[in-house]
């Protein structure tokens, strides 16, 4: 079987031969040439972590494999981390994390690194300082957490990963470090689920029960991608819960009693409410709102929230924007000062985004889309902040005052300041026009060429409970052999599910699945389509769509083999759609979607077929 597998796979065009010219390197100056050139040096250094990673688990078989990996790429995005050395090290005093594993050396967290130190008789120096001790070290301490628990038990990994993590007090003495951990452990288990494999980090997916995973208030807090659906119902079947069938979060029904309003943000409705220490912020105001300062944390968002929430910091923003999925935390007020631009702090709004400015890999989509959201929100709160007027220069690493007409910038761009977040990596055009959609537009504007990453598409194709007939090692990656447009595509290689026989139904999730993370679509004289090329025969695609009502579905577009195709489908066709989730009517209703998922279609295969898509845009 074997055999007739892999010489049908020839025949088909499965590796899809063809390689373009070649690459062009980033126009030298640009935030793609500074992003290009810190991920070769990433990748570098990441080669050394998977041996590693295999001598700790080698050394501490009850850590479940892909944990380690996981907790790296939470909290470093797998970067030796030296605080002494890092630019921007030291951002609102947040406690110092260091090496690959994001170990704590106190400071106002657990000294992490002198505990393992001390238990693996090495100096605490080693510990900081060298890859294969620092990740050894971690997997000592997780080890013991895990000590006499089920390896398949995800609730035990869960608690395991929370009395790990270095927030203050130990959990259950502290509501407010309880959070921190369990937000935590949540970002640990959301990569094992999602799996990666892009610039050298790869973190093998692992599918996560999440309803064994965590109470089910603490999924509707954490906005937990609970995908695995009763497909006849579009709901998890019990009295007070439900999947919403829109943005994929489990919710509490209607007809249930709410959780606390005090979990949601009155200022910022997508955003959760937890307030900082009350020493970390004066509660009034001596000025108008009239300015947005952006902020790299030089930190995770767990540790960002835990050191806001600490008696000790002395510092605080009013929000903080996760990564990976791009969850909008409020932590103070907006009738409130953070302090967290100095002199300017009377009159600003602080938004920290999660992460460190010598390293690109933490600045997603998600992010920058709900960051920009967030930010058009306050635009159309306060007179005197127009989104028209945020920075759309170069980035930079170092102190750049612009003048106070420029209302949305960095903290390096506001005078009296020391630090220079959120630096090189950060892009202010791309900024400036999500805060702007439309500003300047031809007809057709590109949500996702895939020049520098996987763009929206940030999980794993086999991500989505609706997903059937492949298996969870089918990945999406940026591929630059293949490509219709510009130097790179996006490369999806689905692999077969060998104990299904069912056909294949893959739902590339756009934003982790959240519509927040995804910019607006206009559905006035609009259309949705992207280049297409199959590797093998008999595939189809079709896009889902976001309502007001629901999820539309499109009709599905036959893609012939080894050609690259565009595909495209009018929001304006009721004909072209057909309703899929929750209420949905099978046509493009609401003025303004959002774009769900590529779904990719195929008869049930044994053998793998590589799809690369390119230059998926909008046009009006």
């Amino acid at each position: 079987m074997r055999t007739l597998a892999w010489a049908a796979l020839c025949v088909a065009g499965w590796m899809g031969g063809q390689s373009g010219p070649a690459q062009a390197a980033p126009p030298p100056g640009t935030v793609e040439a500074a992003q290009a050139r810190d991920t070769a040096v990433l990748q570098r250094e990441r080669a050394r972590f998977p041996g590693a990673f295999a001598q700790a688990y080698a050394a501490y078989p009850a850590i479940p494999r892909g944990t380690l990996e996981a907790v790296a790429y939470a909290q470093s995005r797998w970067r030796s981390l030296r605080p002494a050395h890092d630019a921007g090290a030291g951002h609102h005093r947040m406690p110092p994390a260091w090496g690959v594993m994001g170990l704590y050396a106190g400071e106002g967290f657990a000294d992490q690194v002198g505990e393992a130190a001390a238990l693996l008789g090495t100096p605490a120096g080693r510990v900081r300082d060298d890859p294969a001790t620092n990740v050894r070290a971690a997997a000592l301490l997780l080890a013991r957490e895990l000590r006499g628990s089920d390896p398949d038990d995800v609730g035990a990994l869960v608690g395991a990963l929370a009395r790990y993590a270095g927030f203050g007090a130990a959990p259950g003495r502290s509501a407010v470090d309880d959070h921190a951990r369990t937000a935590f452990a949540f970002d640990v288990l959301l990569a094992l689920d999602r799996g990666i494999d892009e610039d050298g980090i790869r973190v093998p997916a692992r599918a996560i029960a999440w309803e064994r995973a965590f109470p089910a208030e603490d999924l509707v807090r954490l906005r937990a991608p609970f995908v695995r659906l009763d497909v006849s119902a579009d709901r998890i079947e019990t009295e007070a819960y439900a999947v919403d069938p829109v943005d994929e979060r489990l919710v509490r029904r209607s007809d249930a009693a709410g959780p606390d309003a005090g979990l949601q943000s009155t200022d910022y409705a997508p955003a959760l409410w937890e307030p900082a220490h009350t020493g970390n912020y004066a509660a009034s105001r001596t000025a108008a709102v009239g300015a947005v300062a952006l902020h790299t944390a030089q930190g995770s968002y767990a540790g960002t929230i835990s050191w806001f929430k600490n008696a000790a910091a002395g510092v605080s923003a009013h929000y903080v924007i996760r990564s990976a999925d791009g969850q909008v935390t409020q932590m103070v007020r907006h009738a409130h000062t953070a302090w967290h631009v100095r002199s300017h702090n009377a009159t600003t709004i602080g938004i920290e985004h999660e992460g460190y400015v010598d390293n690109p890999s933490w600045y997603t989509s998600a992010m920058y889309d709900a960051s920009a959201a967030l930010v058009r929100h306050l635009c159309a709160a306060y007179a005197a902040i127009d989104c028209a007027s945020a920075y759309a220069g170069a980035a930079s690493s170092g102190i750049q005052v612009l003048p106070d007409s420029v209302r949305i910038k960095g903290h390096q761009h506001f005078s009296g300041q020391t630090h220079t977040d959120p630096g090189i990596h950060w892009d202010w055009g791309r900024y400036h026009a999500l805060l702007n959609p439309g500003a300047g537009a031809g007809t057709a504007r590109v949500l996702d060429g895939f020049e520098t990453g996987v763009g929206r598409f940030n999980t794993a194709p086999a991500y989505s409970g609706s997903t059937t007939g492949i298996s969870a090692a089918s990945t999406a990656s940026r591929d630059c052999t293949v490509r219709r447009n510009g130097d790179c595509a996006l490369r999806v290689l689905l692999r077969d599910d060998p104990g299904s026989s069912a056909a294949w139904s893959v739902r590339l999730l756009s934003g982790a699945g959240s519509p927040g993370s995804n910019a607006p679509l206009a559905r006035a004289n609009g259309r949705i389509g992207f280049w297409v090329h199959a590797g093998g025969s008999g595939m189809r695609v079709r896009v889902g769509i976001d309502d007001s009502d629901g999820t539309e579905r499109s009709v599905a577009r036959s893609v012939p083999a080894d050609a690259w195709t565009f595909v495209e489908w009018s929001f304006a066709d009721a004909a072209q759609w057909e309703a899929w989730a929750g209420g949905a009517n099978g046509a493009i209703t609401a003025q303004t979607v959002t774009l769900d998922a590529i779904w990719i279609e195929r008869a049930q295969t044994r053998y793998d077929v590589n799809v690369r898509i390119d230059d998926v845009q909008i046009r009006n």
